[in-house]
């Protein structure tokens, strides 16, 4: 079972896609967030969660304070789980269904094609993603970035980190079993 964790959507279930995604579990997503607070990333935060499977990060974000999210999967099953979890979470933490969007895209084509400028971003590609494809989203990224954003890049602790382009740099790593979470900012 997927949940918010904490927040005005504290304990409300969310969907997940039935295949094709690794749902980030309660520990990780308990660990990300508190580092998050602690660095004030979350209040009033412009969000975008890239490869978001069920939403669950960039909800739980909307959840404790962010104030508008993107949502990014290209997978139908996906795209339609973060359409009604986005929907849920809206109602619960009182907010226009409009500050958060769904986008049925990949995710280098999203960032082609974007303008927006995010304050918080999640990154939590598929383990089996080649490694150019996440170096060409990071590098797209980038221009989207506020100058004082965070960037949540989560992997498998069994592969080495992508190598970062020029603008962001790795301001600490933490590993949970399998998986490392890594916190970037702007260089």
């Amino acid at each position: 079972m997927t949940r918010i964790i904490s927040g005005a959507a504290g304990s409300l279930r969310l969907r997940v896609p039935g295949s094709g995604t690794r749902p980030t579990s309660d520990r990780v997503r308990e660990g990300i967030f508190s580092s998050l607070e602690a660095r004030g990333a979350l209040e009033g935060a412009r969000v975008l969660d890239l490869y978001a499977g069920s939403g669950a990060l960039g909800l739980e974000a909307i959840s404790r304070g962010a104030s508008t999210l993107v949502l990014v999967d290209k997978a139908p099953a996906a795209a339609a789980a973060c359409r009604a979890n986005a929907a849920l979470v809206a109602k619960a933490a009182e907010m226009a269904p409009a500050a958060l969007r769904v986008v049925p895209a990949s995710v280098p084509t999203f960032l082609a094609g974007d303008s927006g400028v995010y304050d918080l971003v999640f990154l939590d590609p598929p383990y089996s993603l080649p490694p150019a494809e996440l170096v060409l989203a990071l590098e797209r990224l980038v221009p989207r970035l506020d100058e004082d954003a965070t960037v949540v890049l989560e992997r498998s602790s069994r592969l080495p980190g992508p190598p970062l382009p020029d603008g962001l740099v790795e301001e600490r790593a933490r590993t949970y079993g399998d998986t490392v979470v890594a916190l970037l900012g702007r260089a």
